[in-house]
């Protein structure tokens, strides 16, 4: 009876594990193989315990007991811990029932039992893979029911960054003149889209606004396909997530798939063409001058020169801002209308959101994580007369050559650098020279490290973050 018990605690603690690593990169099997950070993870809390099981297990409720139960146990408490959602209390159900016959055919057939969990969790896994694409399946037909019912106006958005400011930005110049409604937060993955049009998106909208990301090529073109938007608008493309990508040239290829919506009457794209129903914008953009005070640019609009401000940081934000102007202008508003409208533009939470508390100048950039977007909030940062301070982990899912090229940037700009998390702490600490570093390994105790290291007139850049368990 203990070996039964043994066994069946161990499959529930490999499912957990499992599970837990599997929300984190948003149930990808293939991404916790091939592109999961903390390889050495899955050795300690997987394939140890497998492979002892396996080999001892006449011995192994003592490493089970007072080895990886505790172990997993202080883990969970420095990471992300588990949302426990339907999903996941599926998973758990198919691990039980699986187990419950794995326990049956041990007392049986008396087979090795490590190699009986280890079926378990694989057979938990595949069950739930199936059962999640079944159900996902239904809710697609459901949420199309819902969209042709509304029959809105739609527009995707693409961007290898900055598609979530392109988005609030229309949506804030779109509203009030219209009954808009755009997908929450960073949703923009199909089945986030089809959950958000099922649970929270109103019936009586007249034009939605859909974010559209992707990881792999076909994943924009699979939520066009659904969407079926009349509106798209590609934005910067740039080498964000070229660990999955490969080539930048696939990132393109996959982020053009934003113009293959069967349904298109007008695209706007930043530089890349597609045909002749996408208007190409960058040589319409003029004069940029960004400052801690706002931005000012000019606009080409039907051969006049327009100029426009607001009080976004930023110049790259010009940029996300004229893509929203000319879809705006796509749906009737005037250029004086959105000039003013423009003027009220709310920065978005943790994209250079402007911050003072305590005499202290605090710039939030903490959900800004390209190459080319840090690089250019140190350039604005860079004039201020006072002691500057950045917090960051470096740039997540990029090479060790932009890490480097983000490390020298560093050297010119900051006074201080605290970095945070491990995973390019390395290759940032050999070529950080000049500039002094602190290394954060508890993120708890943050905000004492400010605290003894700041004071009134000191400038502090919050620039990207990486998740609890990088």
């Amino acid at each position: 009876m203990f070996d039964l018990i043994v066994n069946f605690i161990t499959a529930y603690i490999l499912g957990f594990y499992i599970i837990t690593v599997l929300q984190w990169y948003s149930y990808r099997v293939d991404r916790i193989i091939f592109h999961f950070h903390k390889p050495l993870w899955h050795l300690l809390y997987f394939v140890i315990p497998v492979v002892t099981y396996i080999a001892a297990y006449k011995f192994f409720w003592i490493y089970l007991f007072f080895g990886l139960i505790p172990s997993l146990f202080l883990w969970q408490r420095r990471v992300k811990g588990l949302v426990v959602t339907d999903r996941v209390k599926r998973f758990f159900v198919y691990v039980g029932l699986f187990e419950t016959l794995n326990l049956l055919l041990l007392n049986k057939y008396h087979y090795n039992p490590g190699i009986g969990v280890l079926a378990v969790v694989i057979a938990a896994i595949i069950a739930s893979e199936i059962t999640e694409y079944i159900l996902f399946l239904k809710y697609k037909k459901l949420a199309k029911e819902k969209l042709t019912k509304i029959d809105p106006k739609i527009v995707a958005i693409t961007a290898s960054y900055g598609k979530t400011s392109i988005k609030n930005f229309l949506y804030q110049l779109l509203e009030g003149t219209f009954k808009v409604y755009k997908t929450p937060r960073s949703v923009n993955t199909l089945k986030g889209i089809i959950k958000d049009i099922n649970v929270d998106m109103p019936e009586n909208i007249e034009i939605y606004i859909a974010e559209a990301g992707a990881r792999e090529k076909g994943d924009i073109l699979e939520i066009v396909e659904f969407l079926e938007n009349e509106y798209s608008i590609l934005g910067k493309i740039g080498p964000q997530h070229i660990e999955y990508f490969k080539t930048l040239d696939n990132i393109k290829q996959t982020k053009l798939e934003i113009f293959k919506t069967p349904k298109l009457k007008k695209g706007f794209s930043y530089e890349v063409p597609y045909n002749e129903k996408v208007l190409v914008i960058k040589n319409k953009i003029k004069n940029i001058k960004a400052s801690l005070n706002g931005i000012e640019w000019e606009v080409e609009i039907n051969d006049r020169i327009h100029k426009f401000e607001c009080k976004l940081l930023g110049g790259f934000n010009a940029v996300n801002v004229t893509l929203a102007i000319f879809q705006a202008l796509e749906f009737g508003l005037s250029v004086e209308e959105l000039k003013q409208k423009v003027l009220k533009l709310e920065s978005i939470p943790h994209r250079l959101q402007k911050i003072e508390v305590g005499g202290k100048i605090i710039i939030d950039d903490s959900f800004n994580g390209n190459l080319e977007g840090m690089i250019e909030s140190y350039e604005l940062v860079k004039e201020y007369k006072g002691k500057k301070i950045l917090v960051t982990p470096g740039i997540v899912e990029a090479t060790d050559e932009q890490n480097k090229q983000l490390a020298k940037k560093i050297d010119e700009v900051f006074d201080l650098v605290i970095l945070t998390g491990s995973i390019n702490k390395k290759v940032l600490c050999e070529n950080i020279v000049n500039t002094d570093k602190i290394i954060l390994n508890d993120k708890k105790d943050l905000e004492k490290i400010l605290a003894e290291n700041t004071k009134a007139g000191d400038l502090i850049l919050f620039s990207n973050d990486a998740p609890e368990y990088l």
